[in-house]
């Protein structure tokens, strides 16, 4: 039969629930009360404030430039060049802003675990080079004490969504943290470094599952890069082949502005 033909009855009775479901609970933006025309989407206002990153960017931390020539012949920022990250790549899909704070904050701390779905989609086009390249996903991890107070972590979740949609595997007990840190938003990042050294590292049994392979590492926001430098180092010493990056949102360097 031609792909013109009648859907199959699956298909239309999933239409037929969305459509039901739409009508007695309306899509709303994802970041405030206003309606739009599917799940997932912010309404005209929203976007209008939302920070997408996209060229020019540092082509190792994924850092913006306002202007390409502050880019070397190398593509790196000057960070890079001379104190290149742990991790190989990394890329985002939003800057990290007032803006993006109203999407994520919810989704970290507010129960809003609905949302890992439709900020992954944001994620996967952000990175599709990664994705692509990617043979398993690992999310950064949290302190069993922090997991069980928040009863989620987000990066997990949003790894598992990214999973799923781009085909990959995941393997989201990959890390573990070996002690508890404090928070680390009020620290310069040498104070980042010194705190998160030797905290990370690969759970027992899962070194087999790491070693060989082009792992992407998974988190919600970037921000110095300490705790996922932690991460990529312990996931390199268990053998990974190669480590990349994929946040949502990450901090733009000052320097760049």
């Amino acid at each position: 039969m031609s792909g013109g033909g009648a859907p199959f009855p699956g298909q239309t009775l999933r239409r037929a629930g969305r459509g039901l479901l739409d009508l007695l609970l309306p899509p709303l933006c994802l970041t405030c009360d206003r309606p739009v025309a599917a799940p997932g989407q912010f309404c005209a206002t929203c976007f209008q404030d939302v920070n997408f990153i996209t060229a020019p960017f540092c082509a190792r931390c994924g850092a913006p430039f306002v202007y390409a020539a502050l880019a070397g012949g190398d593509g790196l920022c000057a960070h890079c060049r001379h104190h290149p990250p742990v991790f190989s790549r990394a890329r985002a899909a939003f800057r990290y802003d007032a803006m993006t704070r109203r999407l994520i904050l919810p989704f970290k701390h507010g129960d809003r675990t609905e949302l890992a779905a439709p900020l992954a989609h944001f994620m996967a086009r952000a990175g599709a080079a990664l994705l692509a390249e990617a043979d398993l996903l690992v999310p950064v991890p949290l302190h069993r004490t922090r997991l069980l107070a928040r009863r989620y972590n987000q990066a997990a979740l949003l790894a598992r969504a990214l999973a799923r949609d781009a085909g990959r595997m995941v393997l989201p007990d990959a890390l573990r943290r070996v002690r508890a840190t404090p928070m680390l938003g009020d620290l310069s990042a040498a104070e980042r470094a010194e705190t998160m050294a030797d905290v990370i590292a690969v759970r027992p049994g899962r070194p087999a599952a790491i070693a060989g392979r082009r792992v992407l590492l998974i988190d919600d926001v970037l921000t110095t890069g300490a705790t996922t430098n932690a991460c990529a180092r312990a996931l390199f010493a268990a053998g990974a082949r190669d480590v990349d990056l994929l946040v949502l949102a990450r901090v733009a360097d000052p320097r760049f502005h």
